[in-house]
């Protein structure tokens, strides 16, 4: 795995994941699990970045939750493929902070943005878990729509 983020993810061996995109600052995870691949979501207290206007900017489970919401997705109990719907899965890290998302695919792989790197579509969440993301803590689901 000749990448930037190969020794930050050490559960990520070589069958678990197929890169699908170039690497790109333009976009971040939280962004790419919202479709977004124009912008940088996250909720600085700077303005610096997109965060959806309606709420605060504050790095917490339930703020991400919430900018999740207002795409129409709602909580749902895992990360189980379920007929009919997309779901989300929130990263936190070991002191319960935000710190990565994924979107689920529909053949029930996830694809994630690795930060300023790559595009990954990956087996399961848990190849991510890490030091650097934690483990997915968060799950949202919604009625499966259609994207460009």
């Amino acid at each position: 795995m000749p990448f930037a983020w190969e020794k930050e993810f050490p559960s990520l061996i070589p069958g678990d994941w197929t890169k699908t995109s170039d690497a790109t600052r333009r976009f971040n995870c939280i962004a790419w699990a919202a479709y977004d691949d124009g912008r940088w979501w996250w909720p600085d207290p700077f303005l610096q970045y997109y965060w959806p206007p309606s709420l605060p900017r504050e790095n917490t489970i339930e703020c991400f939750v919430r900018a999740y919401e207002t795409l129409g997705y709602e909580l749902c109990d895992d990360d189980s493929l379920e007929s009919g719907f997309e779901k989300v899965a929130i990263y936190a890290n070991s002191i319960g902070l935000p710190t990565h998302a994924a979107r689920q695919l529909p053949d029930g792989r996830w694809t994630s943005k690795l930060g300023n790197c790559e595009d990954i579509a990956h087996r399961n969440l848990s190849v991510l878990n890490s030091q650097l993301y934690g483990s997915a803590v968060r799950f949202l689901k919604r009625p499966l729509h259609r994207f460009p």
